[in-house]
């Protein structure tokens, strides 16, 4: 049928027709008809890699879509595949919010850390035994975050920090494994809003074809097919990005329960297949796993038949199938306790150990440094590598001149992997890590249960340094001009002795600086001036709180609109926050607790400094949730906890662990306990999952 209308004549253009003009009904059932062959075609193409029309056909209908779009413009759609590509060079990318943070997977790197991971989630569902897991290759390229608003794509968001990424939707639309409009059968309503994410990438052949292009104009190469994908991403002009032909694996869909026909899938396995039903190219080699030693055999039969693909993987990703499982454990401060990597082990290379030196970083951590004669490492130079910690130094057994094997974790971070002791000079001096901090003498630390020795001389000068270039970087305050350079001259000197100090600084305190201008001198005023405009978010990550980094801030920040309540808040209700967990409760409980602390927060508000939200979040000023308190108790019978919990919270709702007489409403689902008793109690309002949803859809 496709073939027999493809074999019609194209509608001729007329003098007398006008660009402007109102196409008929004739017309506009053949734009469909044509919008509908040319996306069935791309996706077998594309996706199901089983071409069913010829390239002469598919040209043919392309060029008579494009013919009557060009004469009745009223024909064009968001979703027509001649709108791929064509908008205007963008100025520049706009940073939004994730609806839902996208948190990174913690990484292990042989089968026996796999264990040990699940040995932890166990600990947490002792009932549960050996759960399915869902494997799949590890992808190495760059994340995505697509929204679809009733089967239309409307927004492509890079990973970014987690929370914020970048909108490069006009570039996301040019991928031809995304597909522009949801598929759905005939007479299906598709869900209202989901979010797919999955990883862009660019396969081998096409990532060889685009060096060896630039190489003849004499352009720099790229270093490898992932720092390719991630440029091309961000190039302004979607022409270029049409050009270099990114590829497009989908991982995950969210989307809220009774989403127009369709049921969001319970499970990993069921999420993947239901992705490809909306058109998306899912990885083929993924398998549901009984066992660890199910994923052990998987992981150990990709290891050498990965480098036959025609893209680059790192590793297995395995997922606990259940959705309920997942929501269950939740997360640690920064990783889903229901995930992890399994990396294939990085290239290594063999090298000299010079010398070690050592970092001392501004929560005080001792961390050893190997100095290396320079080598060639996964496509950049190395000639330093960290040695982690005091542990990994004893397991090492490091002697000075030794030969020794370096590799990057995570493909990142250059490490010592280990020791070739036969190789070792007969006069080699064993490295014992000191018992003093290098920079101010004092002795150092290892609290009991951990790996990591510190300093605990607040006073150091490589805390104090590490502190204020930590608040001066540009995640956090962004004081443009306080570099490292300058930061250690002011400690050297005693201009500073805090991050408070700062802003007590005057034009007459910095010009007897050795080379401090009086314009050099006004320029870092001014910076720290404007500083005081950083949002609060910025500043509780400047204060450079243990375990709370960027996102970890944000999060905080959305739920303590100021360092007050912040303070005030117990330990249990920071923990509740989706995506916290105890330790970081606890990490900034103690913070907060320290009389330091807060002398440096009373300074830093008599300063001026955004120690509390200046508005409330557009999303909360206009939903009818805003201000409004829940509590979820029991099982829900669509939603799982986390959902219930985000969808409110993008209302302008907040999510609470415990019952009160603020709270506003408690939600009950199946097996509801204590917090329903205390609301009763209470004489709350009480609603279902379904009411719940009521209160959603007016929002």
């Amino acid at each position: 049928m496709v073939l027999e209308q493809a074999e019609q004549a194209p509608i001729p253009k007329t003098g007398t027709q006008k660009a402007d003009q109102t196409p008929d009904q004739k017309i506009e059932k053949r734009a469909a008809e044509l919008r509908s062959q040319l996306q069935k075609a791309s996706y077998a193409y594309y996706v199901l890699d089983a071409p069913d029309l010829p390239d002469s056909v598919y040209d043919r209908l392309y060029r008579e879509l494009q013919d009557l779009e060009e004469q009745y413009p009223a024909l064009q759609t968001a979703d027509s595949p001649t709108q791929r590509v064509g908008a205007e060079p963008a100025e520049q990318f706009t940073s939004v919010r994730h609806n839902i943070p996208l948190y990174s997977l913690e990484n292990a790197f042989d089968t026996e850390e796999y264990l040990d991971w699940q040995a932890r989630w166990q600990r947490l569902e002792p009932d549960v035994g050996e759960a399915t897991a869902v494997t799949e290759l590890k992808i190495d390229g760059n994340a995505l975050a697509l929204t679809y608003e009733n089967g239309m794509l409307t927004r492509g968001v890079t990973r970014g920090d987690g929370v914020v990424g970048e909108d490069i939707t006009q570039n996301v639309r040019t991928i031809r494994t995304i597909p522009l409009r949801l598929h759905t059968e005939a007479g299906q309503t598709p869900p209202p809003i989901v979010e797919v994410r999955g990883e862009a990438f660019l396969p081998l052949d096409v990532f060889d074809d685009i060096n060896q292009k630039r190489e003849a104009e004499g352009t720099a190469l790229f270093a490898n097919p992932r720092n390719a994908a991630a440029g091309t991403l961000r190039q302004l002009d979607a022409k270029v990005v049409a050009e270099r032909r990114l590829d497009f694996f989908a991982y995950t869909v969210l989307m809220p329960a009774g989403s127009g026909d369709f049921s969001a899938p319970t499970d990993q396995w069921a999420a993947l297949e239901f992705l490809q039903t909306l058109g998306f190219r899912v990885n083929p080699n993924r398998k549901r796993c009984q066992s660890a030693t199910e994923v052990a055999s998987y992981y150990d039969e990709w290891e050498e038949k990965r480098h036959d693909l025609p893209y680059l993987t790192d590793g297995v990703v395995v997922k606990l199938n259940s959705f309920e499982l997942q929501d269950r454990l939740g997360f640690t401060n920064k990783f889903p306790r229901w995930a992890i990597a399994l990396k294939y082990p990085a290239e290594e290379v063999p090298t000299i150990l010079n010398d070690v030196t050592v970092q001392v970083g501004r929560t005080g951590a001792i961390t050893p440094v190997a100095e290396l004669n320079p080598v060639q490492l996964a496509g950049t130079t190395v000639s330093r590598a960290t040695l982690h910690n005091a542990d990994r130094l004893a397991e090492l057994d490091l002697h000075l001149g030794d030969t020794v094997i370096v590799r990057k974790a995570g493909e990142i971070i250059p490490e010592v992997v280990r020791v070739l002791p036969t190789l070792r000079p007969t006069d080699a001096i064993a490295y014992q890590l000191p018992a003093n901090c290098p920079v101010c003498g004092q002795p150092v630390v290892k609290p009991e249960g951990e790996a990591v020795t510190r300093c605990v001389n607040q006073s150091c000068r490589a805390i104090l340094s590490g502190s204020l270039r930590h608040w001066a970087s540009r995640d956090a305050l962004d004081i443009s001009g306080l570099g490292e350079r300058l930061v250690q001259s002011w400690i050297d000197q005693s201009v500073v002795s805090s991050i408070a100090d700062l802003y007590d600084l005057t034009l007459e305190d910095l010009l007897p600086l050795e080379r401090m201008g009086k314009q050099l001198a006004n320029k870092l005023l001014q910076a720290i001036a404007l500083s005081k405009q950083r949002p609060w978010p910025k500043v509780l990550y400047g204060l450079g709180i243990r375990l709370v980094g960027s996102t970890n801030a944000q999060i905080l920040a959305d739920s303590f609109p100021s360092a007050a309540a912040l303070a005030a808040a117990d330990e249990s209700a920071i923990a509740q926050i989706y995506g916290i967990g105890p330790e970081i409760a606890q990490s900034v409980r103690q913070w907060f607790q320290l009389p330091a602390n807060q002398e440096l927060i009373a300074r830093l508000q008599a300063a001026g400094l955004q120690l509390a939200a200046t508005t409330q979040p557009a999303s909360q000023q206009t939903q009818p949730l805003a201000g409004k308190s829940f509590v979820l108790t029991g099982t829900l019978p669509t939603l799982k906890r986390a959902e219930a919990k985000a969808q409110i919270q993008a209302a302008g709702g907040r999510v609470s662990g415990s019952v009160s007489t603020k709270t506003d409403y408690v939600v009950v689902g199946e097996n509801a306990g204590s917090k329903q008793a205390k609301a009763d109690e209470l004489g709350l309002t009480q609603i279902s999952e379904a009411e719940l949803i009521e209160l959603l859809k007016d929002s």
